[in-house]
């Protein structure tokens, strides 16, 4: 008797917890997640791979996980070498994932050659097949980014697709305002280094920040 007294005894020592112990992870508590489409200021250029442009940075900063679709040279309109949209972009790389916290559709810089109705038409068809496959998930549209002093067409460009995010209430960010230190672009004169996309990412995060805080939907730090 005294034998199963003792086994007891062990047996209820080694189910309590271990001192100091936390309690375990849940599945909700899973990081956000925030995906991109864009170009290659996007998912990265020259020496700057996808994991240290501005979108992965700028996950970092949220403590969101970030997930990357599109290709270099594309835009709204522009298909490029990669021969696809933001669209079919975001038909092959995304449509088939579950929903994220947040979409950030961000480009426009390719889109310069093509008239602006064309680039507000190609917007507004890629927002209104997000919304449709994805009504909860909000969705957030960047504007063309330039290095140096932009175009007139780039201005173009923004507006057009300003009007296309404000006719479906969508936020738009435009990042054209921005200055531009030499040790931030690369000697292409068109792309960011390594300190351009913390600089640009810097800059979204804090605006994706201060409106979802806003809004009282921000979790991160």
């Amino acid at each position: 008797m005294r034998r199963l007294t003792r086994y007891a005894a062990v047996l209820a020592l080694l189910a309590l917890p271990a001192c100091g112990a936390g309690p375990a992870r849940g599945a909700g508590q899973s990081a956000p997640v925030l995906m991109f489409v864009g170009d290659s200021f996007t998912v990265g250029s020259g020496p700057v791979p996808r994991w240290e442009t501005y979108a992965a940075h700028t996950g970092r900063l949220m403590g969101w996980q970030p997930i990357i679709a599109g290709a270099g040279g594309t835009g709204f309109c522009n298909a490029g070498r990669a021969g696809r949209t933001f669209e079919r972009s975001y038909e092959l790389e995304l449509s088939w994932r579950p929903a994220p916290d947040l979409l950030v559709i961000s480009g426009g810089h390719n889109d310069r050659r093509w008239s602006p109705d064309e680039v507000r038409g190609a917007a507004a068809a890629l927002l209104t097949k997000v919304r449709a496959h994805w009504p909860g998930t909000e969705t957030v549209m960047v504007g063309p980014i330039w290095m140096e002093d932009p175009p007139r067409k780039a201005y173009g460009v923004r507006d057009a697709l300003a009007q296309a995010a404000a006719a479906q209430k969508v936020p738009f960010l435009d990042p054209l305002h921005m200055t531009w230190p030499p040790e931030a672009v690369l000697p292409d004169g068109i792309h960011p280094t390594r300190a351009g996309h913390e600089r640009l990412a810097a800059w979204l995060a804090g605006e994706l920040k201060a409106r979802r805080q806003d809004q009282g939907l921000y979790q991160g730090p």
